[in-house]
């Protein structure tokens, strides 16, 4: 089962905001919204369910819709608060802690989309990643929709691989060979990322059909420009045109079966049923 004290210590130690405002982060939080702001109905009505310090949440809620934010470290809300009351930002209803796999905070068929962009990447037991779907819809009206992100197997394997490499003490040959067989990480360490599943896409897939949704875009997020994210930016001051073609190239990539499987993140929308 999932050590989610490691997980909250992780997050709690980590500055959730600046990692998304470095190019690698960055690139990540342009796209992801506006995947998510071409999905979403007018005025919706939204969880951001691991929105860690608020960034998507403060984003949405200033053009127009309606937020309730959770997490599960008390620290990134604490910093969510901070940056609501100091940029004055409306239409958010509560800051709440929470565990992804226990909604009951929340009343039946509340929202009109639920973010769930984070909380999947660190629940390693398949009965708290069906628990986790099953109060996401709960919680959706009908036909609401889910905005689920996750660490793709091959990307995730091999990212545990480097770890092996820069941090030993990380990762022994049990670690490694689960990682591979299972798509589950659990750090030996109280250091770095921790309590990690890497899902194949077809397994994201299934998990959210089996619980009672059809599946509206299943998407890499940055793609193959990840890792190359300061050489994009830098096109963009330099040379917008071929900045333009980059960025479409990705988007036009994006939802290739080999793009995603290798992408560092990827990106699920389903309707609910």
């Amino acid at each position: 089962m999932t050590d989610f004290e490691k997980i909250k210590m992780y997050y709690d130690a980590k500055d959730e905001w600046a990692r998304l405002e470095v190019p690698g982060g960055r690139l990540e939080f342009e796209l992801t919204m506006a995947i998510v702001k071409s999905h979403l109905p007018q005025s919706a009505e939204i969880l951001d369910l691991g929105g860690g310090p608020g960034r998507y949440t403060i984003e949405l809620a200033k053009i127009g819709h309606t937020l309730h934010l959770a997490d599960l470290s008390p620290k990134n809300l604490d910093v969510a608060r901070e940056r609501i009351a100091e940029l004055g930002v409306g239409n958010i209803k509560s800051v709440t802690q929470v565990n992804a796999v226990n909604l009951s905070v929340y009343v039946d068929e509340s929202f009109d989309a639920v973010l769930l962009l984070g909380p999947l990447y660190h629940l390693t037991d398949e009965s708290e990643r069906l628990a986790c779907i099953k109060e996401v819809k709960r919680v959706l009206k009908p036909q609401g929709l889910v905005f689920a992100s996750f660490i793709p197997f091959l990307s995730g394997a091999i990212g545990v691989v480097a770890r092996m490499f820069l941090t030993p003490n990380q990762v022994d040959v049990e670690t490694l060979n689960r990682v591979f067989n299972q798509g589950v990480f659990h750090n030996n360490t109280v250091q770095g990322f921790q309590e990690a599943y890497f899902p194949r896409s077809d397994e994201v897939v299934s998990l959210f059909s089996n619980s009672g949704f059809s599946k509206v875009l299943l998407r890499s997020i940055r793609g193959w420009g990840a890792t190359m994210e300061e050489q994009i930016y830098k096109l963009k001051e330099e040379n917008h045109d071929m900045y333009s073609s980059v960025m479409e190239l990705i988007n036009t990539t994006a939802d290739d079966s080999s793009v995603v499987d290798m992408c560092n993140h990827a990106i699920y929308i389903g309707r609910k049923l």
